[in-house]
């Protein structure tokens, strides 16, 4: 599937580092009840309550202006990491999850937050339909999995040798969180992760329509390539909406990067695909900038694409967290960002379950750009013509 991308770069809302959402209660709708996939989307709710948002920020921020429909989170790992254990941007995720008023999807490949499951086990006490899918093999060591299931809330586990490797939310079908974070303390307080939530009823239904297959033990190859929505304008922001494996998803990377005209910035926890080296090294050689960042346990192995790049010139450092560089991001022109759970590898194009969202927002872009350059800022450049850190 390939959606069309507008030509021109679009303008989002004005306000970048609080928004507001909706207050979760669905338009005639009773707490408990639960909407079918397939219902209209005008159903969902209109935005009445904000929400908090934030970047950089790990306490919860007071509501800004209630037309604000989107906030971009980014961990920010502090040394000696064992010191820090609270105050996250997981407290954002848990005020949304302790103002639903109907329902809470999420798909967890790895949980062991106990603030947020007790957040959820508190959501479906009071009634709100919590439902979960998680990844059987990643959640086996910690009891907070156990802890939802005993507490009565539904949940499906993908019990596949691949992964249900998705990292999302869906609020009272309106509000979406996604991004590289996985729910887990080393995810929020030692390792380099990125959220974004977004208010758009479509944009809910396309991760509803996903979490529906799955919950119904649909994963992986056999998922449906049948995302309602492909692109949703949220208010003069183009969002592109792709799952693995079923929407080619490396494809549509590729696509995007081929379509930069000046610069291509990526964060890569893991890049082992030729085919999307091989457009960022025919785009260097036509003059436009590229440059990334690769966690570096993985760069230098037989499968990574990080000494390909090297070897033909690009700018491409290692990450400088001792714990784990979890980021998937590329940006485009400092415009548009591509982000979510998918990492540039065979196993999440062809057999994991994947998300991610193409962003055409330069003020989206701007915010992962600062994050690319503090990122960088950090790095190590490799040493000895390989993608190994100097000793």
């Amino acid at each position: 599937m390939t959606t069309s991308r507008p030509t021109g770069h679009l303008i989002m809302l004005g306000a970048i580092i609080l928004l507001g959402l909706t207050g979760c209660g669905l338009a005639g709708g009773e707490t408990g009840g639960i909407l079918n996939a397939a219902e209209d989307v005008a159903a969902a709710p209109s935005p009445t309550v904000p929400m908090p948002g934030g970047i950089l920020t790990p306490e919860v921020e007071e509501p800004a202006a209630s037309d604000n429909l989107w906030a971009v989170y980014f961990t920010d790992p502090v040394i000696p990491f064992d010191d820090v254990t609270t105050g996250g941007i997981e407290e954002n995720l848990i005020w949304l999850i302790d103002n639903a008023q109907y329902s809470i999807d999420a798909a967890m490949f790895e949980f062991n937050l106990q603030n947020v499951a007790d957040a959820l086990i508190a959501a479906h006490n009071r009634g709100v339909q919590v439902r979960i899918v998680y990844d059987d093999e990643h959640t086996e060591d910690d009891f907070q999995m156990e802890d939802l299931i005993d507490a009565g809330i539904p949940a499906t586990p993908d019990e596949r040798s691949a992964l249900m490797h998705n990292k999302f939310f869906i609020f009272d079908r309106s509000i979406v969180w996604t991004g590289s974070l996985n729910f887990t303390e080393n995810g929020v307080y030692r390792n380099n992760n990125n959220a974004i939530a977004i208010l758009s009823p479509q944009l809910a239904l396309n991760y509803t329509t996903e979490f529906e297959e799955m919950f119904g033990g649909e994963f992986g190859p056999t998922s449906t390539a049948n995302t309602p929505y492909p692109g949703v304008d949220i208010d003069g922001m183009w969002v592109e909406t792709y799952f693995s494996p079923e929407d080619e998803v490396m494809n549509q990377l590729i696509s995007l990067a081929s379509e930069a005209t000046y610069s291509i910035h990526f964060m890569a926890f893991s890049f082992t695909d030729y085919d999307l080296a091989k457009v960022m090294i025919d785009q260097a050689a036509a003059g436009v900038e590229v440059s990334g960042i690769y966690e570096s346990r993985g760069a230098n192995t037989e499968s990574s694409e990080c000494n390909t790049l090297l070897g033909e010139g690009i700018d491409v450092r290692l990450d400088g967290n001792p714990r784990t560089f979890h980021h998937k991001v590329i940006i485009i022109d400092g415009a548009i960002v591509a982000t979510g759970s998918f990492n540039y590898s065979t196993n999440a194009t062809e057999s994991n379950d994947e998300n991610l969202l193409i962003i055409h927002s330069p003020q989206v872009a701007a915010l992962y750009e600062g994050e690319f350059t503090r990122r960088m800022s950090e790095a190590n450049f490799p040493s000895g013509g390989e993608c190994l850190a100097a000793e």
